[in-house]
């Protein structure tokens, strides 16, 4: 199975790793499935992962962040997206969906209800972590 992981998914994953997105992880890791992403993707895990508040009131260390990029890298596939998309609420979400496309994605794993909302965009679902967990 081949997924895009919306950064909130990653970040809530390093955040509560016994939960639901922690689990996404795990899987990620065992290589139970390939994570699709882009450049644009990898930036904001880095951008979102690297914000001081973030990393001060959950004790992320700049290793953590480290480690989760090179598990996207080791069990993911780079994708360029050609496609320009607009078709979410919020445009910074589009970029999930441009490497769903480019990289033939199964689905979206997300929890912002702006992706959510559209629950299938051209053939690909946008899946909570727990609907994904149970097509696993």
């Amino acid at each position: 199975m081949r997924a895009v992981i919306d950064t909130g998914v990653l970040v809530s994953a390093l955040i509560r790793r016994q939960g639901t997105t922690g689990e996404v992880l795990r899987l990620l890791r065992d290589g139970r499935f390939t994570a699709v992403y882009s450049t644009d993707i990898l930036v904001e895990i880095v951008d979102m992962l690297g914000r001081p508040a973030l990393r001060l009131k959950y004790h992320i260390e700049p290793d953590d962040i480290s480690v989760l990029i090179n598990l996207i890298r080791l069990r993911g596939d780079l994708v360029m997206p050609a496609r320009k998309i607009t078709k979410c609420r919020d445009p910074k979400d589009d970029k999930f969906l441009e490497a769903a496309l480019a990289g033939s994605a199964d689905c979206v794993i997300s929890g912002d209800a702006d992706l959510l909302d559209l629950a299938l965009f051209e053939g690909i679902p946008i899946l909570r972590p727990a609907e994904f967990l149970a097509r696993v």
